[in-house]
């Protein structure tokens, strides 16, 4: 398509459905979203290449559902670019792959260092690919030309650049470990929401007080139902440091949260009556939240020292072994092994510590194989060697 045409109704869509399905190998994929500008994080264009039928860009909300072009496309490999952040906004859709192949993670296996989609294409395919309305908004109506070229190129390079990959995967005998991290994105669900959502506040660790942190509930909680409504992102209503302002100072009028300077963003005074009510509500709350916060979270590292210190010198022990690892396979550490995984194995390790029962830990907490092979023998030493050293220590002071 080198028009770059928006495919927006029935029968081009149907059309196009049919010519992708005689193209041939896999099919290179992305999807654009408004993240910043909106509250949904439905896809408003998806772009797709495959060779022998070119390059498509669909507009899924005039389109609604791609059932056909799923069935169509069901068995064969789709090729993203960080699949993670495009998989929900496609299901959304009806687009759900069952074999893919992800140039981002597949970047990092490889040891490379920068694995942005401009960076990878340039070191590996030798092409420039400009990148400059990644962050646009692209619920616009209509696109840019320049933005639908842009989201034609996302797409275009994607089945080169798999296959250079394949190669360089093999070559490093890591073709098993990407198949399993794919395998991974596609198996893994979406993160609940928590059930207090406003402590992600930007800034609510500053607000003092039970009622300091109701009133940032309640502001948060407000602000939030007004975005759906809008469909517009959070933030450019009201900014997290306006609401949190707003907690510290506790307002006792609404002419009062009208004169607080820190209180702005471009619905901070159209929306006044609403922020005050929730000021009111917050501060009339018998519900009130704790300091701490719920959930399963474990305390930062940075504090482990004095409150669980065998569990800090675990982990740093672990952390350490860990990163030699990571230097042998040329694999980034976060890749290698999720860090909160070794975080909570450290902090409750198996009473019987070994290869075989750390291995089980991880396995329990969602680590693929491979990173049990290559990480349960060096958790397990170093839990080991930080337990003898504690012995010998108390030995020692007797």
């Amino acid at each position: 398509m080198l028009d770059h045409q928006v495919i927006d109704t029935r029968d081009a869509y149907l059309a196009a459905t049919a010519s992708i399905s005689a193209g041939t190998g896999p099919i290179g994929i992305d999807a654009e979203r408004a993240s910043g500008f909106t509250y949904s994080q439905r896809a408003y264009l998806i772009q797709i290449y495959r060779r022998g039928a070119g390059t498509f860009l669909f507009d899924p909300p005039a389109l609604g559902d791609f059932s056909e072009l799923n069935a169509a496309l069901r068995d064969d490999e789709w090729i993203f670019h960080a699949a993670s952040q495009d998989l929900a906004c496609l299901r959304e859709v009806g687009l759900d792959p069952q074999h893919i192949f992800d140039t981002e993670l597949a970047a990092r296996l490889l040891g490379i260092p920068r694995v942005g989609l401009g960076t990878v294409v340039e070191e590996l395919l030798g092409i420039h690919l400009a990148k400059e309305h990644s962050a646009a908004n692209w619920s616009t109506r209509p696109l840019p030309e320049a933005w639908l070229v842009y989201g034609a190129l996302d797409v275009e390079l994607l089945p080169d650049l798999r296959d250079r990959m394949v190669d360089m995967l093999a070559t490093d005998s890591k073709t098993d470990i990407a198949a399993q991290e794919f395998a991974a994105v596609l198996a893994r669900e979406a993160k609940p929401v928590g059930p207090e959502p406003w402590r992600r506040l930007s800034g609510v660790h500053s607000i003092r007080g039970q009622r300091g942190l109701a009133v940032a509930r309640e502001l948060w909680l407000a602000r939030d139902r007004l975005a759906q409504e809008l469909d517009v992102s959070p933030g450019r209503l009201v900014p997290d440091a306006s609401l949190t302002a707003a907690a510290r100072a506790m307002p006792s009028t609404r002419q009062d949260l009208a004169d607080l300077r820190e209180f702005s963003g471009r619905a901070s005074r159209s929306e006044l009556d609403r922020w005050w009510g929730a000021i009111q509500k917050g501060l009339a709350s018998t519900d009130l939240p704790s300091l701490r916060g719920n959930g399963d979270l474990l305390p930062p590292p940075r504090a482990w020292s004095d409150r669980n210190p065998e569990a800090d010198l675990r982990y740093k022990a672990a952390r350490a072994a860990l990163t030699e690892v990571s230097e042998e396979l040329a694999i980034p550490l976060e890749n290698l092994v999720t860090p909160d995984y070794v975080r909570r194995v450290a902090w409750t390790p198996p009473e019987n510590v070994d290869p075989a029962s750390v291995g089980e830990a991880l396995a329990h907490l969602g680590a693929r194989t491979w990173q049990i092979e290559v990480t349960a023998q060096r958790i397990a030493d170093a839990f080991v060697d930080v337990h003898q050293a504690i012995e010998l220590s108390s030995e020692s002071d007797s």
